[in-house]
């Protein structure tokens, strides 16, 4: 293997590396904080959050970004490990052996890319910064590694050789145990069960916050411009909009965490406090967004059926509870049958006129610069990514400021 092939190979893997971590951390914080908006989010058709909150960003539950941290690693490590003595029998071996990892990934990758841009028409920086890193190193491998027969002969070899060195067997099984620690301890999307979606005691928010926390969350709040078209009227005093697509697994996701403590305000404060669902489906068809989200207008539309006979609420928590990328237009139609017994054919004659009601949302919400869902707006005061306790303190505060908070 020759200086450049060894360099090349190190450079390579532990670009994929820092590709994967960052996936990494972008995707615990789209699963944890629903307000969160990554650094790689260029535009409607250039996300990482499109990518890996669809069907394809995970594996069993699994982030993919996982496995491109530990095929990362192993290949890193193999190629540290070959550039001892990079003109040796054993680097051969070792780019051979991290050829036959790319061949792994580079099936993996040709998958993933498809569905990327020819499924979710997306383009995700840092999977494209992981596709580079994998074929470039199934190249530049493919070049250094030796034959595959001598490859087999010398497997025993360095099996022997691990286990003769204390740092080298120590580096692997640290790279065993961080790789099952990541598969088994990486959060999960959290799950709507019946019993949440059926439950009408709200509950409220197990954490609490300090009480110079409340003062600096406060000293914001007061500080940020309201928008006019966000702000209350009539008899409400505080008014929380938020601009919602029902395919958005960030919108899934705020609404698991934020609905009880809305319903315990709607339910102290009637017709003081008001909650509204702003439309922002991210279809092409509604004015914005992409192919990815397929039936999100007719989503939309069928929740406002499904007001008309005030069922809107539980048609909203059938569709987060069956939501999916794969979502149709007939899966929609389904449960707003089975929700307000509304036959497919009154959907479908109804669906051209309420879209324009849906689309005239859209309009609001790109003259607030809404560029993503769920976007939240309180007395017209756009908030960004905030934990349940502080979602429910500025409530609280918005309504002291008002007068009417007990």
């Amino acid at each position: 293997m020759t200086s450049r092939a060894r360099y090349a190979l190190i450079v390579l893997s532990a670009l994929g590396l820092v590709a994967s971590c960052a996936a990494l951390y972008v995707h615990y914080r789209l699963l944890t904080d629903p307000g969160y908006s990554s650094f790689c989010d260029v535009s409607e058709t250039v996300s990482c959050q499109q990518v890996f909150q669809s069907e394809y960003g995970t594996v069993a539950g699994v982030p993919v970004a996982a496995g491109g941290a530990i095929w990362s690693a192993l290949a890193l490590m193999l190629s540290v490990w070959g550039a001892r003595a990079p003109h040796s029998d054993g680097a051969s071996r070792a780019a051979g052996y991290v050829f036959l990892l790319s061949t792994l990934g580079l099936a993996a990758v040709f998958y993933f890319a498809y569905a990327s841009f020819f499924v979710l028409r997306q383009a995700c920086p840092l999977c494209l910064t992981m596709y580079v890193s994998v074929v470039g190193t199934f190249l530049v491998s493919a070049s250094a590694a030796g034959p595959l027969r001598a490859l087999q002969a010398g497997v025993g070899k360095d099996l022997s050789s691990l286990r003769g060195s204390p740092a080298a067997a120590a580096l692997a099984v640290i790279w065993l145990v961080a790789s099952a620690g990541l598969v088994l301890a990486f959060p999960r999307e959290q799950p709507v069960t019946s019993a949440q979606t059926a439950s009408s005691v709200p509950a409220v928010p197990v954490e609490t916050l300090a009480p110079e926390q409340l003062v600096e969350l406060h000293a914001w709040l007061d500080r940020q411009p309201r928008v006019a078209e966000a702000m209350p009227t009539g008899n409400a005093k505080v008014l929380l909009l938020k601009f919602n697509d029902y395919q958005c697994p960030s919108c899934r996701q705020a609404w698991i965490l934020y609905k009880d403590i809305i319903a315990k305000y709607e339910a102290a404060y009637p017709g003081v406090f008001r909650s509204e669902t702003r439309d922002f489906p991210l279809e092409l068809e509604c004015g914005v967004g992409n192919a990815g989200h397929a039936a999100a207008c007719e989503a939309a539309v069928a929740v406002r059926m499904a007001r008309e006979k005030s069922l809107d609420k539980q048609l909203e928590a059938m569709l987060f509870d069956r939501q999916s990328m794969s979502m149709t237009r007939d899966d929609v139609k389904a449960a707003l049958k089975e929700v307000t017994q509304i036959t497919d054919s009154e959907f479908d004659s109804r669906y051209t006129k309420l879209l324009e009601a849906v689309r005239a949302d859209v309009q609001l919400g790109q003259k607030l610069n809404v560029t993503g869902t769920p976007t939240f707006f309180l007395n017209g005061v756009k908030l960004g990514g905030f934990r349940p306790a502080a979602f429910d303190a500025v409530i609280a505060y918005e309504l002291k400021k008002a007068g009417v908070s007990s």
